[in-house]
């Protein structure tokens, strides 16, 4: 897929991967949009990119949609998306102060899966009413695990479930979406 022109929304994109992974698809000529919880940062970035920010928050349907229609609005549908939103906050099983707080597992996987699903299915229903390119595609979705989905280590165990769902959803998900015309994979950094 020749990125050039094409509109692309990256999560996460305020720092870290999800940064890089943007600024690389703004050197490559796409047109892209920060999307991250840290609405101040997003802007940042895309101000420098010469982007649009969107402040969201990938776990909530609401906001996703709002933050989905608004990158559409400011440069159409995205044939690219890049999900690298995610936590990875450590903590045992059993700690010093007792049974982990589940609370913080429930947190680790409405971001790091949930809201990857969340994002996913809202950018494969517009993907799907594109017009195909002239290789057939309608788009791109990329989804980030992490080498802890097969290996984690102690205190990771709410990270390693949640990027452990990501790589898990993908085969089904990249069958269900490539009679449209898109594809989908994830990395395991």
């Amino acid at each position: 897929m020749d990125i050039n022109g094409l509109a692309a929304v990256v999560t996460g994109a305020a720092s870290g991967l999800g940064e890089a992974t943007a600024r690389a698809l703004a050197a490559g000529g796409a047109i892209v949009a920060i999307l991250d919880r840290n609405e101040e940062g997003a802007k940042a970035v895309a101000d420098d990119l010469g982007a649009v920010g969107i402040g969201c928050d990938v776990a909530n349907s609401a906001s996703m949609e709002a933050a989905i229609q608004a990158a559409a609005d400011a440069h159409g549908p995205a044939r690219i998306l890049v999900n690298c939103a995610g936590i990875g906050p450590a903590a045992r099983v059993v700690g010093r102060d007792g049974p982990m707080d589940l609370q913080k597992f429930a947190q680790v996987i409405n971001i790091n899966l949930i809201g990857t699903f969340n994002t996913l299915r809202l950018a494969a229903a517009a993907m799907e009413d594109l017009d195909a390119l002239e290789t057939g595609e309608r788009g791109i979705i990329i989804n980030t695990a992490s080498v802890a989905a097969f290996e984690g280590q102690i205190g990771q165990a709410a990270y390693s479930a949640s990027k452990g769902g990501v790589h898990a959803m993908t085969i089904p998900v990249a069958r269900e979406l490539a009679r449209f015309g898109i594809r989908v994979l994830t990395i395991a950094p």
